[in-house]
């Protein structure tokens, strides 16, 4: 049984001494070919980066931020920094320049890795103001080999550096390896900021290192031939703890895609037998399956309304606990060789053993698609500051409309206003000097979420919303906007959703189109268009959302129910501050910079003039001026 009282370092250490080169640790796609490394490829690879630090200086306790895609060069990065005993901080590769900063500085960090020209920039851009970093590591050379200056290294430059170091000094890493406690601070992850500035949630190897235990040794074993491919960004606690924690504890293979563009169809070559995934991806490959049915042949879309109540019918009865008849089993076979099995394929997902949702609330009617095509989705609950996970639905006992039961060694209650609190040894160490907010959420050794929710009979969580954020109307009746904006973001047109109503007469909503599937819609009905502002002001466009809103207010209770809408001109961006890195919607921030908008929802206008700043990848900024139509329903 794997053990979870070491480091990363000493795990990595233990698996390239027991399998040597007889075993895949990770493969990297480049030019179209997948290039595997073995466990003691990989631990050669860290161990030279780790040299090449300690070349440079580098001491116990230090921190270094890695800023770039998912890569073996990253997790070289990381391994390196805990081997010496220091802390690695991850960053969004989507960060701005401005954030970039924050982190940087907030952590101390002394060194950076970056990825490539672009996030070089970023660091160069704001080199003055971060006087502590002493180098930027980049690892992509591609557009930088005329950059002459002092703060940048090339990644395999270090490396050498590190074989020479090691020359000389044989045994100094493996001694600094065996220095290192599995009780130690080896990451630092951040939050996901929804109402603030992005906190630094300090976690130990022992806090990783049993949630992976709990979930992939406890709940759903995995095993050491496993394929697991990753996509989602390291920064997130979930694919950290997947990537790195659990691939280190028990061994399985790890798979970076050669781009982001490229993931589904790697996913589609390696068939991981798990996947771990915020809602939104669920949600967009939903959305993708709905308007690739409707561009198909006749034949195919009657046959997926034909074929997929049988797929709902058998989700069903997995929710009541039920057994399908012979018939019906026959049926269900039936329709997953004609259907099933080929969307299963075209997501990547024919060889998924456990699929798993976290970091927010998954809408039941998705959860319900999944599952009727076959795919073993699992919600998960839980938060950056336990690890990423505290609760999951368990085989067998699924129930959609909840996150399911607490892990093995957690501990679960509501208090007396309804928060969700929990307990474990997953439990983060504190937040990165602020003591402040570490006492407001650690109290008496019970972590507080946050997050309204209940037990319901069986013993299963269902998380309502943020204890902030659910609200009253002015005359009393309470809601739950998350709960509102997922049953809205069912339909394929609707990419995001945020309802304000809090002491408010009526419920109203902003509504983001998909653009891809809005467009595709309106190109199949020969309705012209330029821009996305243009298309989401098209009256045929708010028709459109108006009978998929009106389909959510038929499931709603009255006083739940949206009364007035509006397309919103632009999509909501995590560089415009509107949507966390995770794609969570900040709604106070949303709510103040179109605090005129929402003003209009409760008024008598039939449209607004809207000013907007534009930027530009380029950095160009423009005024964008036009007007937003407000529909009532």
């Amino acid at each position: 049984m794997p053990n979870p009282q070491k480091t990363f370092p000493q795990l990595l250490l233990e698996k390239s001494r027991q399998w040597g080169d007889e075993r895949i640790a990770m493969r990297h796609k480049e030019f179209g070919v997948w290039h595997p490394l073995t466990w003691a490829d990989y631990y050669q690879a860290v161990e030279a980066v780790a040299m090449g630090l300690a070349s440079l200086g580098f001491k116990r306790g230090e921190h270094v931020c890695i800023l770039g895609q998912n890569e073996r060069e990253w997790v070289f990065a990381e391994l390196a920094v805990q081997a010496l005993g220091g802390v690695a901080i991850g960053i969004y590769p989507d960060s701005t320049e401005a954030e970039v900063h924050y982190i940087v500085e907030k952590s101390d960090a002394v060194y950076v890795f970056v990825q490539d020209q672009e996030q070089t920039d970023k660091l160069l851009a704001v080199k003055d103001k971060l006087a502590e970093v002493r180098k930027v590591i980049y690892w992509d050379s591609k557009g930088l080999r005329n950059y002459d200056d002092e703060l940048l290294i090339f990644f395999e430059d270090l490396q050498e550096a590190g074989r020479q170091h090691q020359e000389k000094q044989p045994d100094f890493l493996m001694k600094e390896i065996n220095k290192g406690n599995p009780e130690d601070v080896g990451v630092i992850l951040t939050t996901s900021g929804t109402t603030s500035l992005p906190k630094l949630a300090m976690l130990s190897y022992l806090n990783m290192l049993t949630m992976a235990e709990d979930l992939f040794l406890h709940l759903d074993p995995m095993n050491e031939g496993d394929e697991f491919v990753s996509f989602l960004p390291l920064p997130w606690v979930g694919e950290h703890m997947t990537c790195i924690a659990a691939a280190l504890l028990i061994g399985f293979t790890v798979n970076f895609p050669e781009e982001p563009a490229t993931v589904r169809e790697n996913l589609r070559e390696i068939a991981p037998r798990v996947m771990f995934s915020p809602p939104s991806v669920w949600e967009g490959m939903l959305s993708t399956i709905q308007v690739k049915i409707e561009d198909t042949s006749r034949l195919k879309r009657w046959l997926y309304q034909r074929l997929m109540p049988i797929g709902y019918q058998k989700a069903e009865a997995a929710l009541a606990n039920q057994e399908l008849g012979s018939i019906q089993k026959w049926r269900y076979r039936l329709a997953h060789i004609l259907l099933f099995r080929a969307l299963q394929d075209r997501l990547g997902m024919s060889g998924i053993r456990n699929a798993y949702s976290g970091g927010a609330a998954l809408g039941p009617d998705v959860f319900k698609f999944f599952h009727a095509i076959g795919v073993n989705l699992k919600q998960l609950y839980g938060q950056t500051e336990i690890s990423g996970i505290s609760v999951a639905h368990h085989d067998a006992d699924i129930k959609f409309e909840t996150v399911g039961k607490p892990l093995s060694n957690t501990e679960l209650k509501i208090a007396e206003n309804g928060e969700i609190l929990s307990r474990s040894p997953s439990v983060f160490q504190g937040y990165y000097k602020d003591p402040d907010a570490s006492s407001q959420i650690l109290q008496d050794g019970w972590l507080h979420s946050g997050d309204a929710g209940y037990l319901d009979d069986d013993g299963h969580l269902v998380v309502i919303d943020r204890l902030k954020d659910v609200m009253q109307l002015a005359d009393g009746n309470i809601f739950s906007p998350q709960f509102i904006e997922n049953k809205l973001k069912f339909s394929q047109y609707v990419r995001e959703a945020v309802v304000f109503g809090k002491d408010r007469p009526a419920i109203t909503a902003f509504i983001n189109i998909d653009f891809q599937n809005t467009g595709k819609w309106a190109e199949n009905r020969h309705l012209a268009y330029t821009t996305y502002t243009d298309l989401s002001q098209k009256p045929e466009v708010y028709k459109l959302i108006t009978k998929a809103i009106s389909e959510v207010n038929e499931q709603l209770p009255e006083s739940a129910r949206i009364k007035r809408f509006v397309i919103l001109h632009k999509e909501l961006d995590a560089d415009d501050q509107e949507l966390t890195r995770t794609k969570k919607v900040r709604r106070g921030f949303i709510a103040d910079k179109y605090s005129e908008l929402v003003t209009a929802l409760y008024g008598d206008q039939s449209q607004v003039a809207v000013t907007a700043l534009v930027k530009y990848r380029d950095g160009r900024q423009e005024e964008l001026k036009t007007f937003v139509r407000i529909e009532d329903l």
